[in-house]
């Protein structure tokens, strides 16, 4: 059996659906962050790391700019030109300043980025069993989820 939200959080009631859906969905995504967390501190990661690399091996061959990792990163509110700087530090990434224009940068997955990425691939994968769904719950739960945003 699943935890429900008001024993959990110890709430006996809500306002409404509406305000105890908005809990659900914080709370649910705080716990799934910290189950990822644990993962990622294995490899000396954060999450924003971890989203930029897979985001880069997805681009690859092709070069990233600073914009377009903005673009697609999960968490709008991280300093991706920080995350960067230390994805560099680490050697998982390249990053090379553009001739013509030295504000624009070409950044591309290293092979340790790819070997750590691929590293983790078995335990991004166990990512997938913290959704306790059916593959028909999973498809509904990511429609609805859509359609809240829409």
């Amino acid at each position: 059996m699943y935890m429900k939200l008001d024993k959990a959080i110890r709430q006996k009631e809500f306002q409404n659906e509406y305000q105890k859906a908005i809990s659900n969905i914080i709370y649910t995504n705080n716990y799934l962050i910290g189950k990822m967390n644990l993962v990622f501190k294995q490899y000396t990661i954060t999450r924003q790391q971890f989203n930029v690399l897979r985001i880069l091996r997805g681009q690859k061959p092709d070069p990233a700019t600073m914009n377009l990792i903005k673009e697609r990163m999960l968490d709008k509110m991280s300093d991706a030109s920080r995350i960067v700087e230390r994805l560099k530090k680490k050697k998982l990434i390249k990053k090379t300043r553009n001739s013509i224009d030295k504000r624009i940068a070409s950044i591309i997955i290293s092979k340790k980025g790819l070997e750590l990425l691929k590293t983790m691939d078995t335990e991004s994968e166990k990512f997938n069993k913290l959704i306790a769904l059916s593959k028909g719950e999973v498809l509904n739960l990511n429609k609805l989820l859509d359609k809240l945003r829409d």
